[in-house]
Order: structure tokens, then C-alpha cells, then sequence
């Protein structure tokens, strides 16, 4: 993850979101403005890829809903815009939206952690909470561990639930049922 330089803009943190929304990334990245900044991050590498697939097949599966899994949709939270690894939201949710879509509605998303993990522990659950989004499940691979954070209250999870690679985590409904992170040893 790059992380461009702080720029004083004349007219402030809405400038900076306008030239964001005018950006052009090289093909396979993605660009995030998250907390006033602007966030370039290079396409995932195979292990990335990897538990994006494992947790894919895992929802699409064990769920006894449909739901509709995107994989890279922006979302708008009042920290900034955001392109979770994984959303998950009830079927059609986002059949007419933009680029950028309101987090609302939207029942679960997840993050595999790359080059920048602390944007994805902290500044990205706090938006993520504070759009009220249900769940927010963490593979974070450095630290070899799998979190869940829910009950979302202001720009935080009441509740989060920690474990290494290996063990289970129970999910709560509507996806109810437990993650396998066994493969992720």
C-alpha cells in the first residue's frame, strides 16, 4: 500500500476527495480515501488471493441465504471510501448503484491484510462500524490471526472475537455457521 504524501489543499479535504474521484490507478489496483487520505494499493498477491477464494466458497456454501458476495465494490462510510476485499450483502443489493455505493444495507464485509495491515485494523473497522455495517471479519496475515468485530456502536465494534489460523470462528446470523481457518495455518 502507498500512501501519498499529506498535501495542504486550498480548499480543504473536499478538494482532496474530488481529485480522488477524478484518480487513475494502473490497471489491477485499487485507490481508497480513508481518513483524508488518499490510499493506492497494488493488485494482491497469490496468497491474498488464496483466502479471498477460501472465504468465497466458505459463504457461498454454509449460508443457508442467498446472498450476493462482491468482491472489490466501493463503499461510502463517514471515514471515506472504501473498497472492502469481500462484501457481502443481500441478493441485487447493489444492482443499480454507482462506484461508489452507501454502506447501508450491507451485512458483512471482510479485508485479508496485504502491505499496510494497520488500515485495515484500525481506521477501516472505524468506518466500517461507524456505517453500521453488522460484521467485520480480519484475516490478518502477519499476525497470523482471524477477528470478527460486531455490534457496531458509534465508530466502533462492541464485541470482537479473536483467534489464531486454525481454529473456528462462529459466525452470527444470517450467515450462521463456523469458519473453517484451519487452511489458513
Amino acid at each position: 500500500m502507498v500512501a501519498m504524501p499529506a498535501v495542504e489543499y486550498p480548499l480543504g479535504e473536499d478538494s482532496l476527495l474530488q481529485a480522488f474521484l477524478e484518480l487513475h490507478t494502473p490497471l489491477g489496483s485499487k485507490a481508497e480515501f480513508i481518513e483524508g487520505e488518499i490510499v493506492v494499493t497494488p493488485p494482491p498477491d497469490g496468497e491474498h488471493e488464496t483466502v479471498y477464494s477460501l472465504l468465497n466458497r466458505q459463504f457461498m456454501r454454509k449460508v443457508d441465504t442467498e446472498l450476493d458476495l462482491s468482491g472489490n465494490k466501493g463503499l461510502i462510510t463517514p471515514k471515506g471510501r472504501f473498497i472492502p476485499d469481500g462484501t457481502l450483502s443481500p441478493v441485487g443489493h447493489f444492482a443499480h448503484a454507482d462506484s461508489w455505493a452507501s454502506a447501508e444495507g450491507v451485512l458483512l464485509v471482510f479485508e485479508v491484510t496485504s502491505t499496510n495491515p494497520y488500515k485495515d485494523r484500525e481506521p477501516k473497522r472505524k468506518g466500517y462500524a461507524a456505517a453500521g455495517i453488522p460484521c467485520y471479519l480480519l484475516i490478518d496475515r502477519s499476525e497470523g490471526v482471524v477477528s470478527l468485530f460486531t455490534d457496531p456502536v458509534g465508530e466502533d465494534y462492541m464485541t470482537r472475537t479473536k483467534v489464531p489460523f486454525g481454529e473456528p470462528v462462529k459466525l452470527p446470523a444470517p450467515f450462521s455457521f463456523t469458519l473453517d481457518t484451519a487452511p489458513l495455518r
